[in-house]
């Protein structure tokens, strides 16, 4: 046939599917048709799935339950909200969480799943709220109870726990966040009155961003630099670096004390809930036993002492903080699980196009949809997995206080906080474009959560810098290993990274059957054997870098390489608590949906990772196979999507968004439309 008979016949199909299609747009079915292609996993037990998922259902009842007690306390629309009003709403919902006989401090200090639990949950109920109970307790209340000694715990858990002393974490300047070590604010002790004297030495040490400082804050915890006089009697001064002190910020009528100014930091990006401050202190005076001094301590002549090296005392005081981080990894699942389910909703009852002739499909149904949110709903379990590993990595540690398990949690809660945050701020614009125009309606909350969670990124700990935290302790580990000192939970399969780093097999790198791919095997060793890769590959780099350039410099020059190490081995081992998941779940149905999704995140991974062609780890055929299996487990999930966030959990009251009720797929609009006045 020839070429321009083709080209004829090419033209002649897409004037029929041009014409038809007015034809079809003029139907009112509003039922998605059935798309053939889309394969699925057998159904299973929402409710069990629930159960499985949820370790601490009484916890989500009760809590849920108080706000739907007081739906005043649940807003429809954030934006209509100045920062005032936003404030003291967030004070409302406080106070009756409070009222109802919750003890955050004592969850915080003794019932650390409860705790984190709250953070979750509470982070669909308002972020401004989560991010404002995190800095009483976990930051303001966390640090007296952590850094301070018993006569502290004594004097300050009550007042704290009930919001009688509403307190700040004192940490960020304005020239200084991440780089705690480089603090300015001075605390300098008066031997003559056995009182420390707190200054600002310039603009750049003015505190900055302090949450509850604008508005709530009576007392905070202030991190500063040491200084006592030199035992030599020459008036110089001996800096020990930053400690923290509890410093008084108002008096009970909410004035500053002389020598406190603070300042309101204004209108943010989001979180406006949060009343954020600036501050400067000139010769405030406080007793010298408000250092908090568990890890070091000075007496009444003045001399310092610590059972610590500097660098450890420093480590130890920051370690302590760890709390914080895990909170925010469990707020940011919140979040992320509310927009996959508002987006998979959604998506399975909105429709657009169809075959001609024939019904509109569901948005859900289009195989670039699904590439999009199936893949998300994957990570999204795998973080699940990870989070209450974390959890209970976490509560073992301050349990155990074993040495090697501190140091595991301090690593993995970094990684994972800053994995978590950056995946969810990523998915909340993508669920927001999945959604469509309806999904920029400040009613579906893309763009309050978005912007609230945003900053999720940077406090608690820069993202790259927490990455880089993670890395460190990977070469720490890997010098560790050749050296023969024990591993710890996490980083156990290093001891596999010689065979684990050798050529691969072309027998299993040209391997493209089915039951291989999804292999957990396979998946596992794939993930980790990238993981030890990195690992070799810059300890080399840094080896050969560091006797030219210096430490600092090498560091620098492979930074790159070192988060790619750090976000690696972060999805290792989210891969191996999610097959752990798969594994331990006894619905047998419910299993394979867990496993599908464990298969897809792995393989998505390995399919975007370009050290596995360059590597020859993976075949240009198996390449090809991998994709294919990736959009088959796609179809497969979409069948079994909407139990899958049903298992979540989520109340309609609490998720607020009318285009993601558990009600859309029987009336898709009928909320939509009341939000707006349409009964």
């Amino acid at each position: 046939m020839a070429d321009s008979e083709i080209a004829d016949r090419r033209i002649l199909q897409l004037q029929k599917h041009l014409l038809s299609a007015p034809q079809a747009q003029q139907s009112t079915q509003l039922e998605a048709a059935p798309c053939a292609v889309n394969r699925s996993l057998p159904r299973f037990d929402a409710t069990f799935m629930e159960h499985y998922l949820d370790t601490d259902r009484g916890l989500k009842e009760e809590v849920y339950d108080l706000f739907k007690q007081h739906p005043e306390l649940l807003y429809a629309v954030e934006e209509g909200m100045t920062k005032e009003q936003h404030r003291e709403f967030v004070r409302k919902q406080l106070r009756v969480i409070l009222s109802s006989g919750y003890s955050p401090m004592s969850f915080f200090m003794k019932d650390y799943k409860k705790y984190f639990y709250m953070a979750e949950l509470l982070a669909l109920v308002d972020l401004s709220l989560t991010v404002k109970m995190g800095v009483q307790y976990s930051l303001w209340g966390g640090s007296v109870m952590n850094l301070g000694t018993e006569r502290h715990k004594k004097q300050y858990f009550d007042a704290i726990d009930k919001f009688k002393i509403p307190g700040c974490f004192c940490m960020t300047e304005l020239g200084h966040g991440s780089n705690v070590a480089a603090l300015q604010t001075e605390c300098v002790l008066d031997t003559t009155t056995d009182e420390w004297i707190v200054n600002t030495p310039d603009d750049s040490a003015i505190k900055w961003w302090i949450g509850n400082a604008a508005e709530d804050g009576k007392m905070g915890t202030v991190f500063a630099r040491l200084k006592v006089p030199a035992p030599d009697g020459s008036g110089a001064l001996d800096d020990h670096g930053v400690h923290a002190f509890i410093v008084p910020l108002r008096d009970e009528e909410s004035q500053c004390f002389p020598g406190v100014e603070i300042k309101d930091c204004g209108y943010k990006v989001g979180l406006q809930g949060v009343d954020n401050g600036a501050m400067r202190f000139t010769n405030v005076r406080i007793p010298r036993d408000n250092l908090l001094d568990r890890f070091a301590t000075v007496d009444r002549g003045g001399k310092y002492s610590s059972p610590y090296s500097p660098s450890r005392r420093f480590a130890a005081t920051l370690g302590e903080l760890t709390g914080g981080r895990v909170g925010l990894t469990c707020g940011s699942l919140g979040v992320l699980k509310g927009a996959v389910t508002i987006t998979v909703r959604y998506g399975a009852q909105r429709q657009q196009f169809g075959p001609a002739e024939g019904r509109e499909v569901a948005v859900l149904d289009y195989t670039s949809q699904q590439l999009k949110l199936m893949p998300m709903l994957a990570t999204c379990y795998a973080l699940h997995f990870t989070a209450a590993f974390l959890v209970e990595q976490y509560t073992q540690a301050k349990r155990t206080k074993e040495e090697e398990l501190v140091a595991d949690v301090h690593s993995l809660s970094a990684g994972l906080k800053a994995y978590t945050t950056q995946y969810t701020a990523q998915a909340l614009s993508i669920c927001r474009e999945c959604c469509g125009g309806h999904g920029y309606a400040a009613v579906n909350r893309f763009g309050a959560l978005r912007s609230d969670h945003d900053i999720f990124q940077t406090f608690e700990g820069d993202n790259t810098v927490l990455l880089q935290q993670v890395a460190a302790m990977l070469l720490k580990r890997y010098k560790d290993k050749f050296s023969g000192n024990p591993l710890g939970a996490t980083w156990g399969y290093l001891r596999q990274m010689a065979r684990d780093s050798l050529p691969p097999n072309p027998l299993v790198s040209h391997d493209t059957q089915p039951s291989h791919l999804r292999d957990p095997a396979f998946l596992v060793k794939t993930l980790r054997y990238r993981t030890a890769r990195l690992l070799h590959t810059v300890a080399m780099r840094l080896r050969k870098h560091t006797r030219k350039l210096g430490a600092f410099q090498a560091w620098n020059k492979c930074l790159n390489h070192l988060l790619e190490l750090a976000r690696a081995h972060v999805e290792a081992v989210m891969l191996t608590n999610i097959l752990e998941g798969a594994n331990k779940c006894e619905d047998l149905d419910a299993r394979k949906s867990i496993k599908a999704m464990a298969d897809l995140f792995a393989l998505q991974r390995i399919q975007q990772d370009i050290l596995f062609r360059n590597d020859d780890y993976v075949a240009p055929e198996k390449a090809k196979a991998i994709k294919r299996m990736i959009e088959k487990l796609c179809s497969e999930l979409r069948g079994v999507c909407c139990p899958l966030v049903d298992a979540f959990a989520i109340p309609d009251f609490i998720l607020r968004a009318p285009i993601g009720l558990s009600t859309a797929a029987k009336d898709p609009y009928a909320a939509y439309l009341q939000s707006i006045g349409w009964d």
